[in-house]
């Protein structure tokens, strides 16, 4: 909006802009000049690039934000000339209640405030007030009421001003509007604000003033920090650092050092995101290794419980029936087979129902008389042997239907057994001069158990021999033999002794074993010696057999003559008589080269225990260990 005074006057009268201070020579020029040089075209200030404000704003700018640029005489004053609005009253206490233009009454303001505001000068209390343009000319002087408002003035000639913000594009046309003014008649009084000003203020943070505008007020303030700029003289203003504690001289220094604090932030969070990554990727990398490693030892369980469970089935332990039942089995097969018609299935089942209610083996298996045909042998031929030695009368137990694949164990206790049944110390060992069937050697072992011989051997077993194929060995032997009362004795040649993974040391040990007997001094040995010790039970990984003899050959070598429970009755019938050759005994003989086993186990039997050695050896039992031969 923009305020003007448009006044008639008299012809010789010229009429001047309050805005740009041009002279107009009459009114309807004025309003054309008005219309196209400052309502079409915006206000601005003619001293700085500020527009698109009001007359009243522009006014205060200028005689504030320019003070010394209006007062200049090489400023040219038609474009400075504005209306000041004071009024006939103007005495200091109605100055400083009304304050500057723009603003309302500041309370604290002195008399001072009366000098020159904008180079404007006011005049005295008793005096009209008067405004001279700076054009050359005098201006028309105005009669101001103090308490009127100052969007309307009139002219000391007593022709209303148009009040600020008057329309000119109203209906009436500008010569209506002539004619009208011209015929008013002069007014002396001039009217007074009907209502109070109702606009928000706006007060200044540096000062008591009052402001209807927000604009006006920046200005006011702009002047304030010029003033306090001006009052520290060389004192620099600091720009502190919204980041930390830090001020600097310069904005530049200010940005360029919170440019480094974002940068720093930055890298402590691209610092962050690579820490946050290598712990994210440290903890894929673990669980992907936790993962291969559960899928590793459940395959490692899995592979184990299945050769668990081959070593179940292969020692007998899979619950897959004992002695009776394989026997059973072997019989019905034969019958499918045709090999055996039913009535004979049916007598040898009550045959073999019969043998294992006694307890006693039914000597299908048993062939005797073999020792003393060896005998008999070596003295006709063996050519080749310079010594020989033989345990006493053994009989051979093969394996039968039942016990095929795991009975071994089983029979070369029969065998040694039946060796001790011939000889007047061991006959009141507890089998009562019977060999018990394979079913009761397993309970006989469970007994051993029961009395506290070998706990460890026990839990293997699970304290459970009968109804299953489980296989013995060295110690169950030991144990059976120490519950019976028999001392016997355990050796453990535990690495071989020769080239090739032989064992010449227990060929040597055997010899010792049978030849010690028949030391008679100076006297040579005969050449056949029948020894009256018991054959000597030998162990090794998967099998076990009997020793019954040794050779000692004209090279000097050593070769153990040994009873085989795989052996069939048929081959082992073949060496009774007096037709024996060389290959029916052929597969007797074990030379150093035929035993290449790495561990071999001997359980040897050296006389009867009392009952005070027996219960010394079932407590020694708990930690039993076998004689290592160096």
């Amino acid at each position: 909006m923009v305020q003007f005074n448009l006044c008639k006057t008299r012809v010789d009268v010229m009429l001047t802009c309050e805005i740009c201070g041009e002279d107009v020579p009459s009114p309807g020029e004025m309003r054309s000049h008005l219309r196209v040089s400052h309502l079409e075209a915006q206000v601005k200030c003619p001293l700085c690039p500020l527009e698109g404000v009001s007359y009243d704003e522009l006014h205060f700018h200028i005689h504030t934000a320019h003070a010394e640029e209006a007062d200049s005489p090489k400023i040219p004053a038609k474009t400075l000339a504005f209306p000041v609005r004071v009024g006939p009253a103007d005495t200091p206490e109605n100055t400083s209640q009304r304050g500057l233009p723009g603003c309302h009454g500041a309370a604290n303001r002195d008399s001072s405030d009366r000098g020159a505001v904008g180079g404007v000068s006011h005049a005295s209390s008793n005096e009209r007030s008067s405004v001279r343009v700076t054009n050359g000319s005098r201006a028309p002087e105005h009669k101001l009421n103090p308490c009127m408002s100052p969007q309307k003035l009139t002219r000391t000639d007593g022709q209303a001003c148009l009040p600020q913000g008057e329309n000119l594009n109203s209906t009436q046309s500008s010569a209506e509007k002539s004619s009208r003014v011209e015929q008013e008649p002069v007014k002396t009084k001039h009217k007074r604000l009907s209502s109070p000003r109702k606009e928000k203020l706006h007060p200044c943070p540096m000062c008591s003033l009052l402001f209807t505008d927000c604009f006006i007020l920046q200005e006011h303030v702009e002047l304030h920090l010029q003033e306090s700029g001006g009052a520290e003289g060389s004192r620099d203003q600091r720009y502190e650092c919204p980041l930390c504690s830090l001020s600097f001289a310069d904005s530049g220094s200010l940005q360029i050092h919170v440019e480094l604090h974002l940068e720093r932030l930055r890298h402590t969070t691209c610092r962050i995101h690579h820490s946050w990554s290598a712990h994210s990727d440290l903890l894929l990398a673990r669980r992907l290794q936790e993962e291969e490693e559960g899928k590793r030892k459940a395959e490692e369980a899995r592979r184990e419980a299945e050769e668990f469970k081959k070593l179940q089935k292969q020692f007998g332990l899979d619950a897959s029936g004992g002695y009776r039942r394989q026997l059973e089995r072997n019989l019905e097969r034969e019958v499918s087979r045709g090999n055996m018609a039913p009535a004979e299935f049916h007598r040898k089942r009550a045959e073999i129902m019969e043998s294992l209610a006694s307890g006693v083996d039914d000597g299908r298996t048993r062939t005797s008389g073999v020792i003393g045909s060896l005998c008999q042998y070596y003295q006709r031929e063996g050519n080749d042997v310079v010594h020989i030695w033989l345990s006493a009368e053994t009989d051979h137990y093969s394996s039968g239907e039942g016990d095929r694949g795991w009975g071994c164990g089983y029979r070369n206790f029969q065998m040694l057994l039946s060796s001790l049944h011939k000889m007047e110390a061991y006959r009141g060992c507890g089998t009562n001069g019977a060999i018990p069937s394979l079913p009761r050697v397993q309970a006989l072992m469970e007994k051993a158990w029961r009395e506290g011989l070998d706990p460890q051997g026990a839990s293997h077993f699970s304290h459970k021999l009968q109804g299953t194929r489980a296989w013995i060995g060295a110690t169950e032997i030991y144990s059976l033999f120490t519950s019976l009362g028999v001392r016997a004795r355990i050796m453990d040649f535990h690495q071989p002794t020769g080239p090739g993974n032989t064992h010449p040391r227990l060929f040597e040990w055997v010899k010792q074993y049978f030849g010690m007997s028949d030391s008679r001094g100076a006297r040579l040995p005969p050449r056949v010696v029948q020894t009256t010790l018991p054959p000597i039970y030998l162990q090794h990984q998967g099998h076990s057999r009997t020793i019954v003899g040794v050779e000692q050959r004209k090279n000097g070598s050593l070769c153990l003559l040994i009873f085989d429970p795989g052996c069939s009755p048929g081959d082992m019938r073949k060496l009774l008589g007096r037709d024996i050759t060389g290959s029916n005994v052929r597969h007797l003989r074990k030379f150093t080269g035929s035993l290449k086993h790495k561990q071999y186990q001997i359980v040897t039997v050296e006389g009867v225990l009392s009952p005070e050695e027996k219960q010394v050896r079932i407590a020694n039992s708990r930690t039993l260990r076998a004689e290592r031969v160096p």
